[in-house]
């Protein structure tokens, strides 16, 4: 019998010929769903459709946000990265380093007819920086520029150029920098609105680690509004995963769209490499330093008064607070916008703005970045009941000059010297707990570099009397006989003669 004449052991009625039509159903189906999952996944263009025209394909779920940002192309990733890179540059700094030389080695400098008691050398670093405008205008971190007597810019074409500082904000760890000779052909990159960044975000690092330009690594943002990291006076770190190394300092986070989140800052290491653990400053703080800086030469930040510290279970049980969160005002500086207002000692701030106050950290920053002369709504609880308070903030006061000043000079046997602020102490790693004078320089030949007096050294005590003014230094150093110092330095305390 030919094959045409062999008869179908399965007619169209018999019960198999059902099951394997619901079988093959049953697996375009499958199919179908699983090129739905595959397009929503990975945000192909096409998704497979099923070739039996009886099973209607499944329809595609609306794309994931990081999804969405990438469109339905992956080569989108690569156009972002490819553009944002020529907004960042490489930048190198020259500092001269001071040394203070050992009696020896005077000495020996004396034998050859060398003098001076200081040795002076040329140092180098490397770092990162991003154009945020076509004129020239260059963002950084003040710690990658802190001290260089020089500042070279490397462009991602290669060109290379000089900068001047604009200004620096060593309180938020930022610089502003311009590129000399007004260069052509600068690609600028926009900024953000870094509050609607969102956890999970697909971003990228971009900078310099190791020296190695225009390096770029992906991750997400794994946290927003870090404020206890202790890098910086003024924190609200935006945390990521993307690879950040030596040399990223300065650099870009970049979002999907191609514009900047972040100046990455630092990383939490303990070999000094990345372990996933990133810190960027957000855009929306970069703005306002860097208008103000551009503005004015300085960063003008609001002011409300207070001293603020956080709640913890006891202090809250023990002061019958409810709630959650707020801050407890310790003090209250008189004629302060706080003070005028009514805010008290003991007082605990829940909103500020409208807005809850959930850490001491965050609340200082709002009130900085609020700005000179704005009204804040202020609801503060006290006595278990709430209250409301205007207030109208000031400028705040900079603590390099309006607590320490310039270097005060005292005039007499070499010593230049700073009141000893929190941030001074905290800059040059001095416990919390002292109080004085830190040296700021040593003339050369002096009497006070003889006696080895060194900057950096806290001058507690003159002629066994506390110390804290430099008017005392002053009048104990006029005198015409020895002063007896006692110092500080590298966690030691130690007694120093100082002659006329």
């Amino acid at each position: 019998m030919s094959p045409a004449q062999i008869p179908d052991p399965y007619p169209t009625s018999h019960p198999s010929r059902a099951s394997a039509t619901r079988t093959a159903a049953a697996l375009a189906a499958t199919a179908a769903s699983l090129a739905a999952f595959a397009a929503w996944t990975w945000g192909t263009a096409q998704p497979v459709r099923a070739e039996t025209p009886a099973v209607a394909a499944t329809p595609t779920p609306t794309p994931r946000p990081a999804m969405q940002q990438m469109g339905n192309n992956l080569n989108v990733l690569s156009d972002v990265a490819e553009a944002a890179v020529q907004s960042v540059v490489n930048i190198s700094t020259t500092k001269l380093q001071r040394r203070q030389l050992a009696p020896e080695e005077r000495m020996f400098r004396q034998f050859f007819g060398h003098h001076g008691d200081r040795d002076e050398s040329a140092g180098s670093s490397l770092g990162s920086g991003v154009v945020v405008s076509a004129d020239g205008l260059v963002l950084t971190n003040n710690h990658v520029i802190d001290g260089a007597a020089t500042i070279q810019v490397k462009l991602a074409d290669g060109r290379e150029l000089s900068a001047k500082l604009v200004g620096a904000d060593p309180r938020a760890d930022l610089a502003v920098l311009r590129l000399d000779g007004k260069p052509m052909g600068l690609k600028a990159i926009s900024l953000a609105d870094s509050d609607k960044v969102r956890l999970g975000e697909v971003v990228l690092a971009i900078g310099s680690p190791f020296g190695l330009a225009q390096s770029v690594s992906m991750g997400i943002v794994s946290a927003k509004g870090r404020a206890d990291v202790h890098i910086a006076d003024f924190e609200d770190f935006i945390q990521t995963d993307a690879a950040i190394n030596p040399g990223n300092s300065g650099g870009a986070l970049v979002n999907l769209r191609g514009e900047l989140v972040g100046i990455n800052t630092a990383i939490a290491s303990s070999s000094g490499g990345s372990q996933g653990i990133g810190f960027a400053i957000p855009a929306n703080m970069v703005q306002p330093i860097m208008k103000s800086l551009l503005e004015k030469g300085r960063v003008v930040r609001g002011y409300l008064g207070v001293g603020i510290q956080a709640l913890t279970a006891d202090l809250r049980q023990s002061l019958g607070a409810s709630g959650e969160g707020g801050v407890l005002v310790t003090e209250v500086q008189p004629e302060s916008p706080a003070a005028k207002a009514g805010v008290l000692r003991g007082d605990i701030v829940v909103e500020l703005g409208g807005k809850h106050v959930d850490s001491p950290q965050r609340f200082r920053n709002a009130i900085a970045q609020a700005g000179v002369g704005t009204k804040v709504a202020l609801v503060v609880q006290r006595q278990g009941k709430n209250q409301k308070l205007d207030a109208e903030l000031a400028e705040a006061p900079d603590p390099t000059t309006a607590q320490a000043g310039a270097p005060q000079k005292p005039g007499a046997r070499g010593l230049e010297v700073l009141t000893l602020t929190p941030a001074l102490a905290q800059q040059h790693e001095i416990p919390a707990e002292l109080h004085g004078l830190i040296i700021a320089d040593v003339h050369d030949e002096s009497p006070a570099a003889r006696a080895g007096l060194r900057p950096g050294d806290v001058i507690l005590e003159v002629n066994r009397k506390a110390v804290s003014k430099s008017s005392e230094l002053l009048d104990a150093l006029n005198e015409n006989h020895p002063a007896t110092l006692l110092i500080w330095r590298e966690g030691r305390a130690a007694y120093v003669a100082v002659m006329p």
